[in-house]
């Protein structure tokens, strides 16, 4: 699931613990909803042409070259700016950013350079704009964008990173943005 959707009604029908369900979309997301993730901002485009989404469909993909992979619904407002300037950013975000996660959502109707009022951005090498005070901040250069399906795999090679390493991650879990609590309390450590 790329851009963060609203939550599934809570009377929705629930198969018995153990059951198999059919692979529909409802079953999908309902399923998917138990994968919980950072959640990140992904900048793109230049000038009046920026744009961007909430994605929770992020992961690291190869470490020689630095790389990451991104899915991207293809008929969002963002894939043509991506196609344009063969580059992307990926903000991910900290827990006191909820404000920024549901601009790029969209939420309110809000839409392109709208959506980066009320925070501090940098242009980095790419010319994708960073979000200041992100938790993570890894400016990419479109290596290829793999299309399947409804979506686009863009698979950026990383051109620059930048942390902050004083505060938590947004997560998104179970339909709903969280943050981590007992950061001390280690399992175990890779």
């Amino acid at each position: 699931m790329t851009l963060l959707e609203p939550n599934v009604a809570a009377d929705a029908p629930q198969p018995a613990l153990g059951q198999d369900v059919l692979a529909d979309p409802a079953a999908f997301k309902r399923a998917m909803r138990h994968l919980a993730g950072a959640v990140s901002v992904i900048t793109t485009g230049r000038g009046e042409q920026r744009t961007g989404f909430t994605a929770t469909s992020v992961s690291s993909f190869s470490m020689d070259p630095p790389a990451m992979i991104v899915c991207l619904n293809r008929s969002s407002s963002s894939w043509p700016a991506v196609q344009e300037l063969q580059g992307f950013c990926i903000n991910v975000l900290a827990h006191d950013q909820l404000h920024v996660a549901d601009r790029f959502t969209g939420k309110g109707g809000v839409k392109g350079v709208a959506r980066y009022e009320g925070a501090a951005w940098q242009e980095l090498v790419t010319g994708a704009l960073g979000l200041s005070d992100a938790l993570t901040v890894i400016d990419c250069e479109l290596d290829e964008a793999i299309e399947r399906h409804s979506h686009a795999i863009l698979i950026g090679r990383v051109r620059a990173i930048r942390t902050r390493e004083t505060a938590e991650p947004l997560l998104y879990w179970h339909g709903a943005y969280r943050h981590i609590s007992n950061l001390d309390r280690v399992l175990t450590s890779a």
